[in-house]
C-alpha cells in the first residue's frame, strides 16, 4: 500500500542489505505498508509526491496486486501535473523540479489470489500456500491424536 508515501516522515527510510537481510521467508508486508485511502484522492497523491521528491526518489518498485499496480499507474500518468503544482505552489523548489520530473516505476505483481494472467506464480502465492499447508498438517496431526476428524 501507499500509506507510508503519503505520510511520509520516518515512513520513509533507506533499505540496506543489513535492514533487509532475513526478511525474505516472512512474506507479507514485513515492511510495514498498508492500503491507503488518501492515495486514492489527488490531494494524498499530491502528498506522496511531495514526500517522495523530499527524499529525491524517483524510482519506485511497486509490488501488488490490482489495485497497487492501478495507483502506481495513475500515479505515473499524474506525475507532471503533480510536481508543476508542488512548484507552482513553492512546496518544492525549481531545483527539485528539474530534478524529480520522471517517474520511474517497476510494478511486479504480488497476490495471494494467483490470479493474474500470464504468470505461472505471483509473488506471494509461495508462502500463503506454505502456511495452509502447515496449517492443514498441524490439524491433520492434533485429529489424528485425539482419533477425530475435521
Amino acid at each position: 500500500g501507499y500509506q507510508g508515501m503519503v505520510d511520509g516522515g520516518d515512513n520513509i527510510v533507506e533499505a540496506t542489505w543489513s535492514s533487509v537481510s532475513g526478511i525474505m521467508q516472512l512474506g507479507g508486508t514485513v515492511i510495514g505498508s498498508a492500503r491507503c485511502k488518501e492515495f486514492r484522492e489527488k490531494a494524498g497523491r499530491l502528498r506522496a509526491a511531495k514526500n517522495l521528491i523530499d527524499h529525491n526518489i524517483c524510482n519506485l518498485v511497486v509490488i501488488g496486486g490490482d489495485g497497487s499496480l492501478t495507483g502506481a499507474d495513475l500515479f505515473r500518468r499524474e506525475w507532471a501535473a503533480l510536481i508543476t503544482e508542488l512548484r507552482d505552489t513553492g512546496s518544492i523548489t525549481e531545483s527539485q523540479f528539474k530534478q524529480c520530473q520522471h517517474l520511474n516505476i517497476v510494478g511486479l505483481v504480488g497476490s495471494i489470489d494467483n490470479d493474474f494472467c500470464g504468470t505461472d506464480m505471483t509473488i506471494g502465492t509461495d508462502s500463503a500456500l506454505h502456511r495452509i499447508v502447515e496449517a492443514v498438517d498441524a490439524i491433520s496431526t492434533t485429529a489424528s491424536s485425539h482419533q477425530r476428524t475435521f
